[in-house]
């Protein structure tokens, strides 16, 4: 639980100017409930108003909270973590299996949350180290790392150990490796499993593998994963949005993360009752 709940910080959906009066709405809501709402500087440079430092707000607030979609909120995760706070998701987006709170919802999720009626999840994020000939880059993913071909026409060449030892060599457009959040994103639409949110375990899919023997493998988080191409160059994709070039010989390092991403939620939230609506499964007999 929240140790106090008075300051909070925003960060909104980007290069979106026009979620100004929405955002001045939704801080009302907050402000009436007696709380202190800071907002980032790029997101308030945006929409024409005042803000604070990222480091600062983050430092500063007891929890976070993105308005947007889901986009939104994997770059507030990543970017503030190391601070520990909680992120609530806002969802002015489409899909929102993870900013599950919706404009309507808002200010009734505040007055449950003023009387602790919430709660936290903690989920498994990745830790990336990318050995370089010169030097070594570092980098956080809380749903995929993907490892793809630079151009279209050309089929990649995956070195995969777990544990230090050589296990699988994947051949085709390249491979995913997945939290259980990220589950539901690029490597469910590459034919990989769903995966319960809270499980601490990796998946990794393979893009359009050239072998038709190649499938999807889930296995303990406790483990850790090394990939690199021995001729080729690739490129690592964290959570779609950032993006790290990888040249022959280059070795990454995957593992769990120390500390996982915790994520505010309404107390009621059900996981399978969102997997039912998001991906329109089957209708209740």
């Amino acid at each position: 639980m929240l140790d106090k709940i008075e300051k909070v910080g925003f960060i909104l959906k980007p290069k979106s100017p026009e979620i100004r009066n929405l955002y001045l709405h939704i801080k009302n809501l907050f402000t009436t409930r007696g709380l202190e709402v800071l907002l980032s500087e790029k997101s308030a440079d945006m929409i024409g108003v005042s803000g604070v430092k990222f480091d600062y707000m983050c430092k500063e607030v007891d929890f976070l909270v993105s308005l947007g979609g889901d986009g939104t909120l994997l770059s507030l995760v990543r970017r503030s973590y190391g601070y520990d706070k909680p992120v609530l998701g806002i969802n002015a987006g489409n899909l929102g299996f993870l900013a599950d709170v919706t404009l309507d919802e808002v200010d009734t999720f505040l007055g449950s949350l003023l009387i602790g009626d919430y709660r936290i999840d903690e989920r498994m994020m990745m830790e990336g180290k990318l050995y370089k000939k010169d030097s070594i880059e570092e980098f956080y993913a809380f749903n995929d790392i993907v490892i793809t071909r630079p151009t279209i026409s050309k089929m990649v060449n995956i070195e995969a150990s777990i544990n230090s030892e050589w296990f699988n060599t994947y051949r085709g457009d390249g491979l995913i490796i997945s939290t259980p959040t990220g589950a539901t994103a690029y490597s469910l639409a590459a034919g990989g499993p769903v995966v319960y949110p809270l499980t601490e375990a990796f998946i990794l899919t393979p893009i359009c593998p050239h072998s038709l023997t190649q499938r999807p493998l889930v296995f303990p988080a406790n483990f850790s994963i090394d990939l690199k191409s021995p001729r080729d160059r690739v490129i690592a994709m964290v959570d779609g949005q950032d993006d790290y070039e990888m040249k022959a010989g280059d070795r990454l390092h995957i593992s769990m993360s120390p500390i996982g991403a915790k994520l505010l939620h309404k107390k009621e939230r059900n996981y399978f009752s969102v997997l039912r609506e998001k991906l329109s499964w089957g209708d209740k007999e």
